[in-house]
Protein backbone atom coordinates (compact mmCIF):
# COMPACT_ATOMS: atom_id res chain seq x y z
CA UNK A 1 0.00 0.00 0.00
CA UNK A 2 1.10 3.21 -0.71
CA UNK A 3 1.45 6.22 1.55
CA UNK A 4 1.70 8.88 -0.95
CA UNK A 5 -1.12 9.62 -3.99
CA UNK A 6 -0.22 12.26 -6.43
CA UNK A 7 -2.98 13.10 -8.44
CA UNK A 8 -3.50 13.89 -12.77
CA UNK A 9 -3.39 17.81 -11.32
CA UNK A 10 -0.11 17.43 -9.23
CA UNK A 11 -1.93 17.61 -5.58
CA UNK A 12 -0.08 15.20 -2.97
CA UNK A 13 -2.57 13.17 -0.42
CA UNK A 14 -0.44 11.79 2.61
CA UNK A 15 -1.89 9.09 4.83
CA UNK A 16 -2.13 10.23 8.04
CA UNK A 17 -1.46 9.21 11.51
CA UNK A 18 -3.95 8.78 14.17
CA UNK A 19 -2.03 10.84 16.84
CA UNK A 20 0.97 12.92 16.60
CA UNK A 21 4.37 11.06 18.21
CA UNK A 22 5.79 12.55 21.48
CA UNK A 23 9.69 11.84 20.77
CA UNK A 24 11.76 12.94 17.81
CA UNK A 25 12.29 9.10 16.87
CA UNK A 26 9.06 8.46 16.54
CA UNK A 27 8.56 11.40 14.80
CA UNK A 28 10.88 10.78 12.58
CA UNK A 29 9.35 6.98 11.75
CA UNK A 30 5.92 8.55 11.57
CA UNK A 31 3.90 7.50 7.99
CA UNK A 32 3.53 10.81 7.00
CA UNK A 33 7.33 11.86 7.58
CA UNK A 34 8.30 8.41 6.13
CA UNK A 35 6.05 9.14 3.29
CA UNK A 36 7.46 12.41 2.79
CA UNK A 37 10.91 11.04 2.51
CA UNK A 38 9.58 8.48 0.12
CA UNK A 39 8.11 10.50 -2.34
CA UNK A 40 11.51 13.38 -2.07
CA UNK A 41 13.26 9.80 -3.54
CA UNK A 42 11.00 8.30 -5.61
CA UNK A 43 10.61 11.75 -7.73
CA UNK A 44 14.44 12.44 -7.41
CA UNK A 45 14.33 15.80 -5.23
CA UNK A 46 16.86 15.54 -2.85
CA UNK A 47 18.72 18.40 -3.82
CA UNK A 48 15.25 20.36 -3.98
CA UNK A 49 14.24 19.06 -0.89
CA UNK A 50 18.07 20.20 0.54
CA UNK A 51 17.68 23.69 -0.63
CA UNK A 52 14.48 24.03 0.86
CA UNK A 53 15.28 22.89 4.28
CA UNK A 54 18.49 25.16 4.03
CA UNK A 55 16.63 28.18 3.61
CA UNK A 56 14.34 27.59 6.92
CA UNK A 57 17.25 26.94 8.89
CA UNK A 58 18.63 30.05 7.52
CA UNK A 59 15.48 32.17 7.83
CA UNK A 60 15.14 30.89 11.42
CA UNK A 61 19.18 32.04 12.31
CA UNK A 62 18.20 35.47 10.90
CA UNK A 63 14.96 35.73 12.84
CA UNK A 64 14.63 36.43 16.76
CA UNK A 65 14.30 34.24 19.36
CA UNK A 66 10.92 34.34 20.55
CA UNK A 67 10.56 33.17 24.29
Amino acid sequence: MSKVKVSNTGKIDFVQAETLPRSIKKFRQSPEIEAFYRFVYENDLQEEAYEVIAAIIQQRKLSPKKK
